[in-house]
């Protein structure tokens, strides 16, 4: 399987500053909120929204502000009323885009991301253009910059789909259904664990030039600063 290029996945290795933290607060609690809506409360019987706690404490993220966005989740206290949305879109000469975002104006999210998208000279692309470029996967990015054969074998061993160096990492990759079951036997390893997702990875990943990576960046940038944006997908390698 291709490697891929998630922004998020790279922006959290920068420095976080105060003024971003509450950003990013924002958006986390976002995702809180959204999941157990859909699904409960109850992180243990609501897979995605385990994994939205986990990213929230991995962000140092107070726990009442946790509590408090899976309250308004639950309709236990009043909160605006969210949706999240997967927009398809190709950014600078045609490469594919998937960003997902939260919002609770799906009007206003979408006027935002194309007009950042226009700026660069990308632009929104119509339901299922893209899409089908990428694959859902789960996502275990293990903290370690190095496995042995042994080890590596373990994990292929209890489900595994393919395990990756990126960022100075370890990534392993896992059927999505089997997230949550194998990030459990990884425990039971002693791996240590630094993050875990649900990402959409493409099929397919396309090298671009300097320049291009340059544009690229401040095109996700900006995105990246839209207050309801997620995550982005691409197939670009940096």
């Amino acid at each position: 399987m291709s490697g891929h290029s998630k922004w998020a996945q790279i922006k959290h290795k920068k420095a976080i500053t105060d003024a971003k933290k509450s950003k990013i607060f924002s958006k986390l609690a976002a995702a809180i909120t959204v999941a157990a809506r859909e699904k409960g409360d109850d992180p243990d019987k609501n897979p995605k929204l385990r994994l939205a706690i986990e990213k929230a404490h991995s962000f140092n993220m107070p726990s009442s502000n946790i509590e408090r966005a899976i309250q308004k989740g639950s309709g236990s206290i009043e909160g605006s009323q969210l949706e999240e949305l997967l927009l398809e879109a190709y950014g600078p000469n045609g490469h594919p885009l998937l960003i997902t975002a939260i919002t609770d104006n799906s009007n206003r999210t979408l006027s935002d991301i194309k007009h950042i998208l226009s700026k660069y000279g990308g632009k929104l692309g119509n339901q299922g253009s893209v899409q089908w470029m990428f694959e859902q996967k789960g996502k275990i990015v293990l903290n370690t910059p190095t496995l042995s054969e042994e080890e590596e074998l373990k994990l292929i061993e209890i489900g595994a789909d393919d395990i990756k160096k990126e960022n100075g990492e370890i990534a392993v990759y896992v059927p999505p259904n089997e997230l949550y079951n194998i990030q459990q036997k990884i425990n039971q390893l002693n791996f240590p664990i630094l993050e875990t997702s649900l990402d959409f990875i493409p099929k397919n990943t396309q090298n671009i030039s300097t320049e291009e990576k340059e544009i690229y960046e401040k095109l996700f940038d900006e995105l990246d600063e839209q207050a309801e944006v997620k995550d982005i997908y691409s197939t670009v390698v940096f």
